[in-house]
């Protein structure tokens, strides 16, 4: 499989790096801290991870790091017009339960930064005020184990809707305010 630009690190490896440089975030919330950050209008920093978990104590990702990887790949995600965005997410070989898990708390992760970058009244439009309010619900919601099918189609959705509602809001507040000051 070829690497592009916009490849994210695998999860283990986003894992390790947390561990090493003492994050108090998993893998998948800080990934959805990142997104939240970029989202919310936040910029596109070496030292991210400050800014994004709000602790100016913490030492910027060495360039080509697997942190600094995780936010050129996302910042490339969240801009590219194929909507090739991903979520950093355990991979298919983890229990539904687990993955369920992982999702909420990248909800929760992208919603505590993009409260930071967006501030408390974002450019939001009545979908993307809507989408926020669904990706809140999320980041309180704990999976819950049922049937093992159901459970898997559904957490397929709902990965599929957080996908599509980051991009919205990341297009009502980093997009949209760049696509009107082009056209003033």
């Amino acid at each position: 499989m070829s690497h592009q630009l916009s490849d994210l690190p695998s999860y283990a490896e986003i894992g390790e790096a947390s561990r090493q440089e003492h994050l108090a975030a998993d893998p998948a919330e800080l990934h959805g801290a990142l997104c939240g950050w970029l989202a919310g209008g936040g910029a596109d920093v070496a030292d991210w991870t400050a800014r994004a978990l709000a602790d100016p104590q913490l030492p910027t990702p060495q360039p080509g790091s697997a942190l600094d990887r995780l936010r050129t790949a996302s910042v490339a995600q969240l801009e590219d017009r194929g909507f090739a965005f991903e979520l950093l997410l355990p991979d298919g070989d983890a229990s539904t339960v687990d993955r369920a898990d992982a999702l909420f708390a990248w909800c929760r992760g992208f919603l505590g930064s993009f409260g930071l970058a967006a501030g408390a009244q974002p450019p939001l439009s009545e979908e993307g005020a809507e989408a926020l309010q669904d990706l809140a619900r999320l980041a309180q919601a704990s999976p819950e184990g049922g049937d093992e099918q159901e459970d898997e189609d559904a957490l397929s959705e709902i990965e599929e809707y957080v996908r599509i509602a980051v991009l919205l809001l990341h297009g009502d507040c980093v997009m949209g305010p760049r696509h009107r000051k082009r056209l003033n």
